[in-house]
This record gives structure tokens, C-alpha cells and sequence, in this order.
């Protein structure tokens, strides 16, 4: 990335800019995602804290009573468009990529995880790593 990256939630009131090179792009096949995807695979960038920087209206969260080890899940208070996922123990933020102004600055995911919730319909890009759940961390 050799240049900033832009983008918002679907009403426009909130807008990001990230500054810093994302550390991974990937896509989870959770269930979870599956329900706030729509039903397909999440397709997110990992994004130092720092390098992330928001305008516009305050965030929404949702946190699912039911884990005690959940993640947190930051939207559009106006739209409800998500745009950001915290997960306890994970220092990067969970960029979402659907809400880049121009998502095909993606380039697309080195990685699959939670492959053993994919959907037999859900496609895995050639070349991808896959994992049944979380890869080991470095």
C-alpha cells in the first residue's frame, strides 16, 4: 500500500482513513460472519489501532452476551453497516473490506480461516491458505 486507503459506512456519516500497511488480508468463513456477511465469507484487512483513524458519527457496539470470550463489533449507528471487529487478545483492529471506497485496493486474501464452517457453496481463491479454525500465532 503505498498510499492511504479511504472508506465509510453505506450512509456516509461515518468515514476512516487508514495510514499504516495492513498486517494480513484474509477471509473467515465462521458462522458468525456468515450471519453479518449475509451469508458469505468475511473479507477483512488486520490494521494497527494507530494506523486507523475515524470521522463522522460515533460507533455503535455489539458484544454477544452468550461468550464469555467474544468479540466486539463496531457499526454505523445510522446504517448499521459494520465496519470494524475487536478480538480479545489480538492487538489489530478487523477491517472490513466491503467498506473501502474502492474495495479492489484489497488485491484479495492470503489466507481462510474457520474453513471447517465454510459453506459447500463458498469458494476458497487458488493459492489461499486454508485453516480449519485460528492459525498458530507468531
Amino acid at each position: 500500500m503505498s498510499q492511504e486507503l479511504e472508506g465509510g459506512c453505506f450512509c456516509g456519516a461515518v468515514r476512516y482513513t487508514v495510514t499504516s500497511q495492513p498486517r494480513l488480508k484474509a477471509q473467515c468463513h465462521c458462522r458468525a460472519c456468515q450471519y453479518f456477511s449475509g451469508g458469505g465469507p468475511n473479507y477483512y484487512m488486520l490494521i494497527n489501532p494507530e494506523g486507523l483513524h475515524f470521522s463522522g458519527e460515533d460507533l455503535g457496539t455489539f458484544r454477544s452476551p452468550k461468550k464469555p470470550d467474544a468479540v466486539t463489533r463496531s457499526f454505523c449507528r445510522i446504517c448499521g453497516t459494520h465496519l470494524i471487529t475487536e478480538r480479545p487478545g489480538l492487538r489489530e483492529l478487523v477491517l472490513k473490506v466491503g467498506t473501502l471506497d474502492d474495495p479492489s485496493e484489497f488485491g484479495g486474501p492470503k489466507i481462510a480461516i474457520f474453513c471447517e464452517e465454510k459453506q459447500d457453496w463458498h469458494d476458497l481463491p487458488e493459492g489461499v491458505l486454508a485453516f480449519d479454525t485460528l492459525p498458530a500465532r507468531n
